[in-house]
């Protein structure tokens, strides 16, 4: 990016800063080491970090661990009904339990195919195109945070915490309560990456480091 938005080296600077604190950056590291452990396991996990992504839309992370959780410990996360699934949701405390419910259960016929498909794309944002326009209740922020879940890293999962980020640092006007538009959406990715550039990581590792930043955790 030839002329980068102004804040750009702030931000840079903070990031490199957390890079640089031994703590923050052993807990991203083991992180990151995480999510390639995943890629080489076979598609029902991929299925489960599906379904972790598709819960934590208007959720939160924790929330949507304790979720899994709970229906991969019964069984029902693979066999279960919309019904018995919802339940399980609403017990966890899930607000949109029956339609998170809908979409899990919609979205178990990619389970044989999941892994074979996403890694026959030779460019993540093509696999992403095909997560979108595959799974109900998949947009462009939870597809994104499914790749980076499985190892894929060259992806921005534009949440509330990033947008945050990019508004302090101006990178972006002061953020909106509404969504995001798909236009808008992928020109904060290009302004996100211009940074990740400057800062020699991929866009799935500075997430972690802005994440933290703002939470002060470092989740998936």
């Amino acid at each position: 990016m030839l002329n980068p938005p102004k804040g750009t080296k702030s931000l840079v600077d903070e990031v490199l800063r957390l890079r640089d604190d031994p703590l923050v950056r052993s807990m991203v590291e083991r992180r990151i080491t995480e999510f390639f452990g995943v890629r080489e396991k076979d598609s029902f996990a991929w299925f489960n970090e599906l379904a972790y992504c598709l819960l934590t839309a208007y959720s939160s992370a924790e929330r949507g661990q304790l979720c899994v959780n709970a229906l991969c410990d019964c069984g029902a996360m693979l066999e279960g009904s919309v019904e018995e699934v919802t339940a399980i949701l609403k017990r966890q405390g899930h607000r949109f339990a029956e339609r998170r419910a809908e979409y899990i259960v919609e979205a178990r016929r990619l389970i044989p195919d999941l892994k074979e498909i996403v890694e026959g794309f030779g460019d993540p944002k093509d696999a992403r195109e095909w997560l979108v326009e595959s799974v109900k209740g998949l947009g462009l922020k939870e597809a994104s945070h499914f790749l980076r879940n499985v190892g894929y890293m060259d992806v921005a999962i534009i949440d509330r915490h990033i947008l945050s980020n990019m508004a302090e640092h101006g990178l972006i006007a002061e953020v909106g309560g509404k969504g995001i538009t798909r236009r808008r959406y992928l020109e904060y990715e290009r302004i996100l990456a211009a940074v990740a550039e400057r800062v020699g990581m991929s866009l799935g590792e500075m997430d972690l480091y802005l994440w933290y930043r703002k939470t002060g955790k470092v989740l998936k």
